[in-house]
Protein backbone atom coordinates (compact mmCIF):
# COMPACT_ATOMS: atom_id res chain seq x y z
CA UNK A 1 0.00 0.00 0.00
CA UNK A 2 1.37 3.42 -1.11
CA UNK A 3 2.11 5.78 1.79
CA UNK A 4 0.14 9.32 1.86
CA UNK A 5 1.74 12.35 3.58
CA UNK A 6 -0.26 15.56 4.53
CA UNK A 7 -1.20 18.05 1.71
CA UNK A 8 0.09 20.97 4.98
CA UNK A 9 2.70 19.19 7.19
CA UNK A 10 4.15 15.95 4.97
CA UNK A 11 3.45 13.86 7.42
CA UNK A 12 2.45 9.78 7.00
CA UNK A 13 -1.28 9.28 6.89
CA UNK A 14 -3.38 7.07 8.04
CA UNK A 15 -7.22 6.12 7.41
CA UNK A 16 -9.53 7.40 4.65
CA UNK A 17 -8.42 6.32 1.38
CA UNK A 18 -9.71 10.57 -0.13
CA UNK A 19 -7.87 11.75 3.27
CA UNK A 20 -5.62 14.49 2.64
CA UNK A 21 -4.68 16.22 5.86
CA UNK A 22 -2.91 14.81 9.38
CA UNK A 23 -4.99 16.41 11.36
CA UNK A 24 -7.79 19.42 11.35
CA UNK A 25 -5.27 21.62 12.78
CA UNK A 26 -3.36 21.09 9.35
CA UNK A 27 -6.54 21.12 7.35
CA UNK A 28 -7.35 24.76 8.81
CA UNK A 29 -3.99 25.83 8.14
CA UNK A 30 -3.84 24.72 4.52
CA UNK A 31 -7.55 26.03 4.08
CA UNK A 32 -6.45 29.37 5.87
CA UNK A 33 -3.66 29.96 3.47
CA UNK A 34 -5.15 29.07 0.34
CA UNK A 35 -8.04 31.56 1.32
CA UNK A 36 -5.92 34.56 2.50
CA UNK A 37 -5.31 38.05 0.39
CA UNK A 38 -1.83 36.94 -0.05
CA UNK A 39 -1.46 39.95 -2.69
CA UNK A 40 -1.59 43.30 -1.58
CA UNK A 41 -3.57 44.84 -4.68
CA UNK A 42 -6.31 42.27 -4.02
CA UNK A 43 -6.69 42.90 -0.48
CA UNK A 44 -7.03 46.79 -1.26
CA UNK A 45 -9.40 46.21 -4.26
CA UNK A 46 -11.57 44.30 -1.75
CA UNK A 47 -11.41 46.91 0.95
CA UNK A 48 -12.59 49.71 -1.17
CA UNK A 49 -15.68 47.76 -2.68
CA UNK A 50 -16.96 46.46 0.94
CA UNK A 51 -16.30 50.43 2.01
CA UNK A 52 -17.96 51.65 -0.95
CA UNK A 53 -20.73 48.80 -0.14
CA UNK A 54 -21.35 49.94 3.20
CA UNK A 55 -21.35 53.71 2.19
CA UNK A 56 -24.22 52.97 -0.59
CA UNK A 57 -26.16 51.25 2.40
CA UNK A 58 -25.87 53.40 4.73
CA UNK A 59 -27.07 56.29 2.56
CA UNK A 60 -29.50 53.98 1.05
CA UNK A 61 -31.53 52.34 3.88
CA UNK A 62 -34.88 52.39 2.59
CA UNK A 63 -33.74 50.18 -0.77
CA UNK A 64 -34.87 53.57 -3.58
CA UNK A 65 -33.37 57.21 -2.55
CA UNK A 66 -30.81 60.20 -3.47
CA UNK A 67 -27.99 61.58 -2.71
CA UNK A 68 -25.28 63.85 -3.80
CA UNK A 69 -21.75 63.38 -5.13
CA UNK A 70 -20.39 65.41 -2.72
CA UNK A 71 -21.73 63.03 0.55
CA UNK A 72 -20.41 60.02 -1.13
CA UNK A 73 -16.83 61.71 -2.04
CA UNK A 74 -16.87 62.84 2.05
CA UNK A 75 -17.75 59.79 3.41
CA UNK A 76 -14.90 58.12 1.35
CA UNK A 77 -16.97 56.78 -1.63
CA UNK A 78 -14.31 55.86 -4.01
CA UNK A 79 -15.97 56.09 -7.65
CA UNK A 80 -13.21 54.25 -9.86
CA UNK A 81 -14.44 51.02 -8.08
CA UNK A 82 -17.23 48.74 -8.54
CA UNK A 83 -18.51 45.11 -9.14
CA UNK A 84 -20.80 45.38 -11.90
CA UNK A 85 -23.05 48.21 -14.55
CA UNK A 86 -26.76 47.50 -15.34
CA UNK A 87 -27.54 49.65 -18.78
CA UNK A 88 -30.73 50.05 -18.95
CA UNK A 89 -32.84 50.07 -22.50
CA UNK A 90 -32.87 53.75 -22.66
CA UNK A 91 -29.47 53.65 -21.94
CA UNK A 92 -29.02 55.19 -18.26
CA UNK A 93 -25.96 53.41 -16.50
CA UNK A 94 -26.36 52.01 -12.80
CA UNK A 95 -22.96 51.24 -11.00
CA UNK A 96 -22.82 48.37 -8.46
CA UNK A 97 -20.89 47.46 -5.17
CA UNK A 98 -22.59 44.48 -5.03
CA UNK A 99 -25.91 44.59 -4.65
CA UNK A 100 -26.06 48.34 -3.48
CA UNK A 101 -25.48 50.96 -7.24
CA UNK A 102 -26.29 54.13 -7.88
CA UNK A 103 -27.22 56.17 -10.95
CA UNK A 104 -25.61 59.40 -11.87
CA UNK A 105 -28.36 62.09 -12.20
CA UNK A 106 -27.98 65.71 -13.19
CA UNK A 107 -26.33 68.34 -11.16
CA UNK A 108 -24.08 65.66 -9.40
CA UNK A 109 -26.88 63.96 -7.91
CA UNK A 110 -26.71 59.91 -7.29
CA UNK A 111 -29.92 57.42 -7.86
CA UNK A 112 -29.34 54.72 -5.41
CA UNK A 113 -30.63 51.21 -5.44
CA UNK A 114 -30.41 48.26 -4.32
CA UNK A 115 -30.89 44.66 -6.34
CA UNK A 116 -33.17 42.74 -4.26
CA UNK A 117 -32.45 39.83 -6.78
CA UNK A 118 -28.85 39.54 -5.16
CA UNK A 119 -30.30 39.07 -1.39
CA UNK A 120 -33.42 36.50 -1.90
Amino acid sequence: MEERQCLECGDAMYGRVDKKFCSDQCRNTFNNRQNSDSNNYVRNVHNILRKNRRILEELNPVDKSKTTKLKMTEKGFDFNYHTSTYTTKAGATYYFCYEYGYLPLENDYMALVKKKEYTE
